[in-house]
C-alpha cells in the first residue's frame, strides 16, 4: 500500500470486483473506450484475475484506488500495464475513476505517483500512456505529469489514432 496527499493505493484483489464492476460497466466512464463498458461480473472477473497476476509476477499493475478520507471506498483503479504498441510490449499508465471523483485532480495524483513507483522502484527508463485524439481531460492529465506526445497508434479500427505519449526516467 501506498499513500499520496489524498489517495490510498494498493494492488486491487479479489474483494474490489464489485468496485470494479459499477466503475467498468458505466457506460460514463467508458466513453472514450473503443471496448466499451464490462457486460458481465465473468468479464471484471477476468480483469481483476489478470492485474492480481501482474502484481504477482511483475511487482506493478493497477492499484485500488481510495480517498485518505474514506480508505474503504474506493473511487477508481489505476496504475502501469503492460500495453502492445503495435508489436511492441510497452509498460503503459491508465487509469479509471467513478464519476463523483472525476475533476478532482486524482488523476494526476494517481498518474505522478504511478511514474515515481516505475522509475525509481521498477527501473523502467520510460512509461507510455495512450489516449483517444478526443479525451481532452486525459491528455491534461498525462501532460501535467511530464508526458510528452511522442506519436500515434492505430489501434482501433475506422477511427482517429490514439495518441502516444511518453515519460523517460532520463527526464526526471
Amino acid at each position: 500500500m501506498r499513500t499520496t496527499e489524498r489517495l490510498v493505493l494498493r494492488p486491487a484483489h479479489i474483494d474490489d470486483l464489485q468496485s470494479l464492476f459499477l466503475i467498468y460497466s458505466d457506460p460514463a466512464t467508458n466513453t472514450f473506450n473503443p471496448a466499451g463498458p464490462l457486460t458481465t461480473h465473468e468479464a471484471a472477473r477476468a480483469v481483476l484475475k489478470r492485474w492480481m497476476h501482474t502484481w504477482n509476477t511483475e511487482g506493478f499493475g493497477q492499484w485500488a484506488i481510495a480517498t485518505a478520507e474514506q480508505p474503504d471506498r474506493i473511487i477508481g483503479f489505476g496504475g502501469l500495464s503492460r500495453y502492445m504498441h503495435g508489436d511492441i510490449d510497452r509498460v503503459n499508465l491508465g487509469y479509471r475513476f467513478a464519476i463523483p471523483a472525476w475533476r478532482k485532480g486524482y488523476a494526476t495524483e494517481l498518474a505522478l505517483t504511478a511514474l515515481r513507483f516505475g522509475f525509481d522502484e521498477r527501473a523502467f527508463d520510460e512509461i507510455y500512456g495512450v489516449v483517444r485524439p478526443t479525451h481532452a481531460a486525459s491528455i491534461r492529465v498525462l501532460e501535467k505529469a511530464g508526458m510528452q506526445r511522442v506519436g500515434t497508434l492505430h489501434d482501433v479500427l475506422r477511427d482517429a489514432p490514439s495518441l502516444v505519449y511518453r515519460a523517460l526516467k532520463s527526464q526526471r
